[in-house]
C-alpha cells in the first residue's frame, strides 16, 4: 500500500507504524489562483476563491452545514477532500484547520493565522517581508504546540494555484525544476507556469535580498511559510508527514533553507513527503526528480479506483486533480495505522461519496 520513490524513509515508516497521527491542513489563497486556466480546482477564477473554504467545510461537516458551498465543480471527477474525509472520520483522526487570507470566514472550527492575502506571483511582491516573518513565527508556534500530543503530524494544504507558487519558490531557491511540476490539470500547464514564474522572479531579482524568506515573500504563498515553520518545529519533537506532491516538496526545500539561514534545529530524518500514485505516475511531470533534487524522502500510496463503480472516483485514474487536502498522506496514514488495503480504502471512500451524492 506504500512505496518509497525517493530517499530512504524506511526508518520513518517503521517508527510510526501502528500510530494514530494528528491531521492538520493549512488553508490559504493567492491571487495567482485567479489567473485564467492556471488550475483545475474550480471551473472559473471566481469559483477558485472559494475552493479552500468548500473543501475544508466538507472535510469537517460532510457538506451538509452550508449548502451555499458544496464541493467545487471540477472539469472531471470530485474533490480529493472526499478521500481525506473518508479516512479521517473512519479512523477518528484528530483534525486541525489553520487559515490565512481566505475570501470568507470558515464555517467550521479553525485556528486563525495572521491574515495575509497573497498577490499574484507575477508581481514579484506577493507578500511583505513583515507578513512573511509573522507567518513563519505562527507556523513555528503551532508546529510546537500540535506536536506536543506525541503523535506524528500530517501537514497538508489547500491553496489553488499552489503548484505555480511552488515552482516559483523552488526556482528562486536554485532548483532547476521547469517542466517537472505536477498540477491539477490532466496534463501540466508547463508553459503557462514558466512564463508566470519568470515574470515574478524578474522583479524579485532586482530587490537584492536573496534569503529564502524573501523569496517566498516575493513569489510564494502564505501556506508555504506556515507549513515550513510547522515542519521545522514539529520535527524537533517527532515525526512529520508533509502530505502532498509538488507543493510539499517545495515546502521541504523551503524548511531546509530557512532552518539553515536562521540556525533553527531541523531534524530532516523525522520528515517525509507523501502523495498519491496519481502524482507519481503523472506522465506530464516528474516529481520524483524534484524530490531527489531537494533530497526529500518521498512516499507513494497505492490508492486505486480503477474498479470503482463511481465515475467520479475513476476520474482520478484518468489524471484529474490527483492530490489535495492531504489525500495521499491520509491514505498512507490509513495503511500505517490500521493496515488498510487498497480495497478497504476504496470501499471507505465510496461509502463517503454515497453520502454526498
Amino acid at each position: 500500500m506504500i512505496s518509497a520513490v525517493a530517499g530512504h524513509p524506511s526508518a520513518w515508516l517503521q517508527r510510526h507504524r501502528g500510530q494514530k497521527p494528528v491531521f492538520t491542513c493549512v488553508l490559504s489563497f493567492t491571487e495567482t489562483g485567479l489567473i485564467p486556466h492556471i488550475s483545475a480546482a474550480g471551473l472559473t477564477p471566481q469559483a477558485r476563491r472559494y475552493t479552500a473554504l468548500a473543501d475544508s467545510e466538507f472535510l469537517i461537516n460532510g457538506g451538509a452545514a452550508n449548502p451555499r458551498r458544496s464541493l467545487p465543480t471540477l472539469a472531471g471527477g470530485v474533490s480529493p477532500a472526499v478521500i481525506s474525509r473518508a479516512i479521517l472520520t473512519s479512523l477518528e483522526i484528530p483534525i486541525h484547520l489553520l487559515t490565512t487570507g481566505l475570501a470568507e470566514q470558515l464555517n467550521a472550527p479553525y485556528i486563525q493565522l495572521p491574515p495575509v492575502l497573497a498577490k499574484s506571483v507575477r508581481t514579484g511582491q506577493a507578500m511583505s517581508l513583515g507578513q512573511a516573518n509573522a507567518l513563519l513565527a505562527s507556523g513555528l508556534r503551532w508546529g510546537r504546540r500540535l506536536a506536543q500530543s506525541g503523535r506524528y503530524l500530517i501537514v497538508s494544504e489547500c491553496v489553488v494555484g499552489g503548484t505555480t507558487t511552488a515552482q516559483a519558490v523552488l526556482t528562486a531557491l536554485g532548483y532547476d525544476i521547469a517542466g517537472k511540476m505536477s498540477s491539477s490539470h490532466r496534463a501540466s500547464n508547463h508553459a503557462q507556469k514558466q512564463a508566470i514564474v519568470a515574470q515574478g522572479l524578474a522583479v524579485w531579482s532586482k530587490a537584492g535580498n536573496r534569503s529564502a524568506l524573501s523569496a517566498v515573500a516575493a513569489v510564494g504563498d502564505p501556506m508555504q511559510i506556515v507549513t515550513a515553520g510547522m515542519a521545522i518545529a514539529a520535527s524537533q519533537q517527532g515525526g512529520v508527514l508533509l502530505a502532498g506532491g509538488s507543493q510539499m516538496l517545495a515546502v521541504y526545500a523551503l524548511a531546509t533553507a530557512i532552518a539553515h539561514e536562521r540556525s533553527l534545529s531541523w531534524h530532516r530524518e523525522h520528515v517525509v513527503v507523501g502523495t498519491t500514485r496519481w502524482v507519481i505516475e503523472d506522465a506530464s511531470a516528474d516529481t520524483v526528480a524534484i524530490a531527489q533534487s531537494v533530497k526529500a524522502p518521498y512516499l507513494m500510496s497505492h490508492i486505486n479506483f480503477n474498479e470503482s463503480p463511481y465515475f467520479q472516483l475513476r476520474a482520478f485514474e484518468q489524471g484529474y486533480v490527483k492530490e489535495g487536502m492531504g489525500a495521499g498522506g491520509c491514505a498512507i496514514a490509513a495503511s500505517l495505522y490500521k493496515g488498510w488495503t487498497r480495497s478497504q480504502l476504496r470501499h471507505a471512500v465510496e461509502a463517503q461519496l454515497r453520502q454526498y451524492l
